[in-house]
């Protein structure tokens, strides 16, 4: 569940502005806290060294609820594989996952937003940044790269997720192919159900090599069967006999080997 609560704003802010500031709770119990050498663990080689102490308090200081803590630190170490698909900076990738993990815990976008950057938000209302501003501001997060990337990893397939309404639709097929009055029912509702389970067909990959020939294929072709013709025609003349022809020349030149 998302955080909730009052927060004690200026008073030169408007209601809609203040109602960007977040609620924190303002003790956070004993928790094991992550380390460096734990998210250096799960990083690509080439982010390691961004990793640092003062990093890794940063993020320590700011997460304050154990559940939030728990969640966030999965989600840190299952998404770092994002990485490869563009050039983001670490810092960024922690923020983009401290936000999604608000958002899975049902936070709204501006709360989400609220929670990650709390420095950003104290900026836009000390400035004035209208409510509408802000907003934008939100959902342009909300559209980033780095943001979806991540969020594509949350998503649970849909036949994964309606499994159960896959089972009771089969089983409502089943019911009416056993009990449904009309035949054209049963025979639909059974031909539904071997469709649905039917076996994998095997996939066979068929390789089809073909050579196309070129105008030189084919003059060798031609070449060759008027050459075998002619010895035909000498030894069916007695003009030579097959010895003589098999060990003939083909190509009658001199070869000379040159020194270079």
């Amino acid at each position: 569940m998302c955080f909730s609560g009052k927060v004690t704003t200026p008073s030169r802010l408007s209601s809609a502005q203040s109602s960007y500031i977040p609620s924190l709770p303002p003790i956070r119990p004993h928790m094991n806290e992550l380390t460096v050498d734990e998210i250096k663990s799960a990083l690509p080689d080439q982010f390691k060294k961004s990793i640092n102490q003062e990093l890794i308090d940063g993020i320590n200081a700011t997460i304050v609820d154990p559940e939030m803590y728990e969640n966030y630190r999965d989600n840190l170490m299952s998404y770092t594989h994002v990485l490869k698909n563009g050039k983001f900076k670490v810092s960024s990738y922690l923020d983009a996952v401290r936000y999604v993990s608000y958002k899975l815990m049902g936070c709204t976008n501006i709360k989400s937003y609220s929670l990650t950057f709390p420095d950003k938000i104290d900026r836009f209302n000390s400035q004035g940044v209208p409510a509408k501003d802000i907003a934008s501001y939100v959902t342009a997060y909300n559209k980033s790269k780095l943001v979806n990337l991540i969020l594509e990893q949350t998503l649970i397939p849909s036949y994964i997720l309606n499994q159960d309404l896959y089972q009771k639709a089969l089983n409502t097929q089943a019911e009416l192919m056993m009990y449904a009055k009309s035949e054209k029912v049963r025979s639909d509702a059974a031909n539904s159900i071997l469709t649905q389970l039917k076996m994998p067909e095997k996939q066979q990959v068929e390789l089809e090599v073909s050579v196309k020939e070129d105008s030189i294929i084919g003059q060798l072709k031609r070449q060759s069967a008027e050459l075998a013709a002619q010895q035909r025609t000498l030894i069916e003349s007695g003009g030579a006999n097959a010895q003589e022809v098999a060990h003939s020349k083909i190509i009658d030149a001199d070869y000379e080997v040159s020194d270079d």
